[in-house]
């Protein structure tokens, strides 16, 4: 078996799969569409987690949605601002 064809592991898998898992059952909103965008930029190009590439390109294909619409949609709710809210008291970015 070649080392190049194994898959990684995202350090971050355990964490998104959950919010994957609830895309999938949910409807379009601007907290979800601004979701869905972050996660394909995450895993686009990444050698593993072929399972939430696959439901990533479902949750697309549900909204109805190409990837150029979606990341149009988002830089557009990006743009006003507000789409993530700080669940402390002072206003800062999660680049989590």
């Amino acid at each position: 078996m070649s080392a190049g064809n194994k898959e990684q592991q995202h350090p971050l898998y355990n964490r998104d799969r959950p919010i994957v898992d609830t895309l999938l059952t949910q409807e379009v909103t601007d907290y979800n569409l601004a979701e869905l965008a972050r996660l394909r930029i995450r895993y686009q190009g990444f050698p593993g987690a072929k399972d939430i590439q696959r439901d990533l390109n479902q949750i697309l294909q549900q909204w109805s949605l190409t990837e150029e619409q979606l990341f149009e949609k988002t830089r557009q709710l990006h743009n006003l601002g507000g789409i993530y809210k700080s669940r402390g008291k002072r206003e800062e970015e999660d680049w989590n």
